[in-house]
């Protein structure tokens, strides 16, 4: 008889044993996965042609004041920053030296005047020849020409105003000698604004030829004129100042490759505006494209299906599924992509992780993170 120790029996049996639950717990099926995602609600229709972008102010009216004549300057009575009215006295050239001038021309032109006249009457009796009358009423034309030229030349001493607006720069100082055509003083004017925005070229081909602005047409009656835009400062977010459209340039920037918008606006009475500033302008272009129905979505949130097909991915909420829908796309704007059929809005789709999905996938929403609110004492 032979004889078997205990201890490998029982060692063998239990080995045996974990294999079986080993090779059962691999045959069980899966539980599957829940990927975590995010979502984004698509908003129905509203701002879907809304645009923002980085504005300037600069002042409707304004002018580099110069004199026309050279001179040492004698007064400069205004200030920059001083509202000046139209006609307003800016600054004045010493009249001296014009003043002598005039008086010289003033007397060339008597005598030359008596000369003319006393050659007038001689003429007709024949005491002197038409030569000599015609060299005497040249001289005359002349005399009368130099004298008003002096005139103007000390009119041209004063520089004024010519609208009513600020001095936003003063460029010299009193008693200085400036030369003609020399930049004097800097006028802007104060009761219209200008907010000039720069608008990228993919925006002007993406407008329908039709309402495209051309040298034969208007601005002003044309559909652009149709496009809603307001201003906004970083003081005043919730103040949304309307402006209106006065010029589209239709020559692009040579190094930027953007187009200058103009827009007009009223200076608020809530708070100072002055040229220079800065402004958020916020553009609807919805009047340049029509009247259908079309959403922007982040970009992520478009993949493509098997057939390369453009898709996204609804998150049914009930289910906590996905499920793909065919969309039709249309431009492409930063971060943000056009979407033109296949959306109603109200939808909740994935924006982060949709590369990973499958249809029917179970998947958990991310929370939107928020940032903290500080605890007291913190800094």
């Amino acid at each position: 008889m032979l004889f078997v120790p205990r201890a490998p029996l029982v060692l063998l049996a239990a080995t045996l044993a974990l294999s079986a639950c080993g090779q059962r717990k691999e045959g069980a099926p899966a539980e599957p996965a829940v990927r975590p995602v995010r979502t984004n609600v698509v908003a129905e229709g509203a701002g879907s042609e809304l645009r923002r972008f980085p504005g300037r102010v600069e002042a409707t009216q304004q002018a580099e004041l110069s004199f026309r004549v050279a001179g040492l300057l004698r007064d400069i009575p205004v200030r920059e920053g001083d509202r000046v009215e139209t006609g307003v006295l800016l600054a004045r050239l010493d009249p001296t030296d014009f003043e002598t001038t005039l008086a010289d021309r003033q007397a060339t032109f008597d005598n030359a005047e008596r000369n003319f006249r006393r050659a007038s009457e001689l003429v007709e009796s024949g005491s002197i020849s038409r030569l000599d009358y015609d060299r005497m009423e040249a001289q005359f034309r002349s005399a009368e020409a130099a004298l008003k030229q002096a005139r103007n030349n000390l009119a041209y001493t004063e520089l004024r105003a010519p609208f009513a607006g600020r001095v936003a720069q003063r460029l010299v100082e009193n008693f200085e000698e400036v030369q003609a055509k020399q930049p004097v003083l800097y006028l802007q004017g104060s009761r219209q604004l200008d907010v000039v925005i720069d608008l990228p070229e993919g925006i002007i081909r993406t407008v329908r030829r039709e309402t495209a602005v051309n040298a034969e047409e208007d601005v002003r009656s044309s559909d652009a004129a149709r496009v809603r835009a307001w201003a906004s400062f970083d003081d005043h977010p919730a103040l949304r100042l309307p402006l209106t459209l006065r010029e589209v340039a239709t020559r692009a920037d040579p190094a930027a490759q953007t187009y200058r918008v103009t827009f007009s606006m009223e200076p608020p009475a809530e708070f100072t505006v002055l040229p220079g500033m800065s402004a958020e302008v916020a553009v609807d272009f919805s009047p340049l494209y029509g009247g259908d129905q079309a959403f922007w979505v982040p970009a992520s949130a478009v993949q493509a299906d098997a057939e390369l097909e453009p898709r996204v991915w609804l998150y049914d909420p009930a289910t906590g599924t996905v499920s793909g829908r065919p969309v039709s796309v249309g431009r492409l704007a930063e971060d943000r992509i056009e979407v033109l059929a296949g959306l109603a809005g109200g939808e909740e789709i994935i924006t982060a992780g949709a590369p990973y999905l499958a249809e029917g996938m179970r998947v958990k929403p991310l929370p939107q993170l928020e940032q903290a609110e500080p605890r007291p004492g913190d800094r």
